[in-house]
């Protein structure tokens, strides 16, 4: 990630655009029947909470794990270092938020020949992210950003997610329905789940190709399938591994975890980005 500071930049710029850096709470209003230390605080390694059917409940205000310390202080320049603001450092921000492919040598990552053009070309614009537009993030991408939350809701047939970046929505259904067979194309595709065991297994499909996978701008099609698996381990945790296979664009399909942290006492604010945009063409 030898570009790291560009996509800094562009993370910042992001960030301005959206107004969503700083978690948002609504203040000073404590959930009921939530477990809590003596001190008042939110028992976050409290047991998993559970549903009226017995599964675990993954409702909750959430958001991605901080970067590891070692990761930071290899992120650390004086380039990256003069962008950061009070509340918004984004060299903490996930790794995957960044580059999906993070964890692959660059002569190792599995992409094909046309993936490496695209992404050739991705580096020589100024503003080739549709999310840099004010565009939907898409999926992975909208639940990876270390500094805006999302909300779960969970009923027994549906789990409702919603995001504060974009002011977007996704729902899985958890009702034993099938992925659509010749599916609408749409930023945020069609999500299914089930359970097994503890864990919720979820396969998304039927994704547009004009969102990108990440902030590097890695490309994907309309074959793109995402698969995840959602494990809430304690009150204040939940892991969730992600799967992207997209045969068009790369050589096979690939994995990478990220743990979600749970905002007690919080809640998801409005943000609007699709007006009178004039930052993507000054972004370089």
């Amino acid at each position: 990630m030898s570009d790291l500071p560009k996509r800094l930049v562009l993370a910042c710029m992001l960030a301005a655009m959206t107004g969503a850096l700083t978690r948002a709470q609504w203040l000073n209003h404590p959930e009921p029947l939530v477990p809590r230390l003596p001190n008042g605080k939110v028992d976050l390694a409290a047991k998993t909470p559970r549903a009226a059917d017995g599964k675990p409940d993954l409702s909750g205000v959430w958001v991605t794990e901080l970067e590891t310390p070692v990761e930071i202080a290899r992120r650390s320049n004086a380039a990256a270092d003069a962008l950061i603001v009070p509340g918004d450092d984004p060299r903490t921000f996930s790794r995957y938020f960044f580059n999906v492919l993070a964890d692959f040598e660059a002569a190792a990552a599995p992409m094909r020949p046309q993936t490496v053009e695209f992404m050739k070309k991705q580096g020589e614009r100024t503003a080739g992210n549709p999310s840099g537009l004010c565009l939907p993030h898409g999926l992975p991408q909208t639940d990876l950003m270390s500094y805006a939350p999302f909300k779960m809701i969970q009923t027994r047939t549906v789990i409702a997610v919603l995001y504060e970046l974009d002011n977007s929505y996704r729902q899985i259904y958890i009702d034993g329905r099938r992925l659509p067979k010749d599916p609408q194309p749409t930023w945020g595709g069609y999500s299914v789940g089930k359970w097994d065991g503890d864990t919720l297994v979820v396969d998304a499909a039927g994704f547009n190709d004009r969102s990108r996978l990440d902030v590097a701008g890695h490309p994907h099609g309309e074959a793109l399938r995402v698969h995840e698996r959602f494990y809430r381990r304690d009150f204040g945790h939940m892991d969730v591994t992600v799967t992207i296979d997209d045969p068009v664009w790369y050589t096979k399909p690939f994995t990478f975890k990220v743990t979600e942290l749970l905002v007690p006492d919080s809640d998801v604010l409005e943000t609007v980005c699709n007006e009178n945009e004039k930052d993507g063409a000054h972004l370089k």
